[in-house]
């Protein structure tokens, strides 16, 4: 399935008159795909795979923004730490350690999103609303925590995914008033992004209407 560049306009649109970023998730896509959203102005790009990610890095323009937006196991942090534009799934302390330990080998300061457990869905990351305001920050001097991550049940009960939306968005404003360096929460893809928009959502994932259907791995 080709790319779909009217689709990328209309988004990127939305995005721009909501003060939004449009994270444009490549995850399985080739080069040639990235390269041509690319052209067209697109400089945020998201990936599940860390060796997928450090091989796009290594071949594609090197002002691209790239978005680690899977579950991130710890043994392989070292290997973004140098060039990742920002994590969105941080789900544990663990890994949050981890990243600070990278981030003080290189002298650089990762920026990260804590991922919130929202979903009904026991397969979902991420930590409980309450334990994120228990996390001391300053634990963590190489790590730059901006803000918030969640994903909504997968269903097609549209007044749940607005309730967990509704209660991410509450949770990161609470989370704004104690700091002002967090600026983003990323909520919302392909099936569900106008509800998160309408939620309080300053960063959309989106994949599949951009790219086509994802190749299974």
């Amino acid at each position: 399935m080709a790319i779909n560049l009217e689709k990328f306009e209309k988004l990127s649109a939305l995005c721009k008159a909501k003060n939004a970023t449009l994270v444009a998730v490549s995850k399985t896509k080739p080069i040639e795909d990235i390269q041509e959203f690319y052209d067209k102005g697109q400089r945020d790009f998201g990936e599940n795979y860390v060796q997928e990610l450090v091989e796009k890095e290594e071949q594609l323009p090197k002002d691209i923004r790239w978005h680690f937006i899977g579950h991130l196991q710890s043994n392989k942090v070292k290997y973004i730490a140098a060039f990742v534009h920002l994590i969105h799934g941080v789900d544990s302390l663990k890994l949050l350690k981890e990243i600070n330990k990278q981030g003080k080998k290189i002298d650089r300061k990762i920026s990260c999103l804590l991922q919130v457990h929202i979903a009904k869905e026991e397969t979902k990351f991420g930590f409980d609303a309450d334990e994120i305001a228990t996390i001391d920050i300053a634990l963590y001097p190489f790590v730059e925590i901006k803000g918030l991550m969640g994903m909504a049940s997968y269903t097609e009960d549209n007044n749940l995914i607005m309730q967990e939306f509704n209660f991410l968005h509450h949770t990161y404003k609470q989370l704004k008033e104690k700091s002002q360096k967090i600026d983003t929460l990323s909520m919302g893809m392909s099936s569900d992004y106008e509800f998160a928009l309408d939620n309080g959502s300053t960063m959309l994932r989106i994949g599949s209407i951009l790219f086509g259907a994802r190749q299974k791995r």
